[in-house]
């Protein structure tokens, strides 16, 4: 918690000044394309940064979820927009539930990223069922990868500690990842 916490003033100040920087005019191709790339890096260096505060107060026994109320359609739509479309199909239909909707939407995101990373593949679907998710297909090696039994995508491995902090459950059944969020 406390690197973490040390780390965020100055990415806050490389973050800051990549996009005064962005914005402004007068610089060549090859230099806004390198600024909009260290603005892309400094953005996600944030997020893993949230995502090992949170990790650390799940294990520390310190993670009070601010629950508010999500459609689990939602959830699975926000997979989609942020990944690609081409990349996360979404069906079926959902049901409010009462989560940590910005972490439980991060923890979403992740899975579906870390079956595509990790499985090789170009397209994973999440169909919906009210409040259970079903991510596939799921290749027998992502499996512990996504599971996050094997530690190789951080992402994966704080969703999985998250879901089941909020009382949920992720389990494999053949090549489907069974999700419920809360």
């Amino acid at each position: 918690m406390l690197a973490c916490h040390d780390l965020r003033t100055p990415l806050a100040t490389v973050h800051g000044f990549a996009q005064t920087l962005v914005r402004m005019e007068g610089f060549d191709d090859a230099t806004v394309r390198y600024l909009g790339m260290i603005d892309s890096a400094s953005a996600q260096i944030a997020e893993l940064i949230d995502e090992l505060s949170l990790g650390a107060r799940i294990e520390g026994g310190r993670y009070d979820p601010v629950r508010a109320s999500a459609n689990t359609i939602d959830l699975a739509r926000a997979a989609a927009e942020e990944l690609g479309e081409e990349r996360v199909a979404v069906a079926g239909e959902g049901a409010e539930i009462e989560v940590d909707v910005n972490a439980s939407r991060r923890a979403v995101v992740s899975l579906a990223q870390c079956a595509l990373r990790h499985g090789g593949l170009e397209r994973v679907e999440l169909t919906v069922e009210g409040e259970e998710l079903r991510l596939a297909p799921i290749t027998p090696a992502s499996a512990p990868v996504v599971l996050g039994e094997d530690l190789r995508d951080l992402g994966a491995a704080i969703a999985v500690r998250l879901i089941r902090a909020q009382g949920g459950s992720v389990a494999l059944e053949g090549d489907t990842l069974k999700v419920r969020l809360a």
